[in-house]
């Protein structure tokens, strides 16, 4: 099982929240070991702080990030990257883009913390 990883309920989801300290969210992979332990704990919604996800997950070119959420979609599993992400951002118009269509669907979102996740998971009507 990955290093400290905890399940928890947020609005009816099941979340494996990851901690900071621990493997990088760097490939395939990375990603079949967090989609393992999330499927192992019946969980809906895989929780990674940012510092987790490897710089090459934020070059868009680089293919990381696609093969990640791939790997999650492919099992049925949401990803949430919690946390600033912001130096990457201003670096980068396509990857502010595709976390502006990414936090538009259910799939994949980029948030600043818990709370901001808390927020998104919350029943709406």
């Amino acid at each position: 099982m990955t290093t400290a990883s905890t399940l928890t309920t947020l609005h009816a989801t099941r979340v494996l929240r990851c901690a900071p300290e621990g493997p990088a969210l760097d490939g395939e992979r990375a990603a079949l070991d967090l989609v393992g332990d999330a499927m192992g704990q019946d969980a809906e919604l895989v929780a990674v702080p940012a510092e987790r996800c490897g710089t090459e997950f934020f070059r868009l070119r680089s293919g990381v990030a696609g093969a990640v959420v791939q790997k999650f979609a492919n099992y049925r599993l949401r990803l949430a990257v919690v946390g600033d992400i912001s130096r990457h951002l201003a670096d980068s118009s396509a990857l502010r883009d595709f976390v502006y269509e990414s936090n538009r669907g259910r799939q994949l979102w980029f948030v600043a913390d818990e709370g901001e996740l808390a927020e998104r998971l919350r029943p709406t009507g």
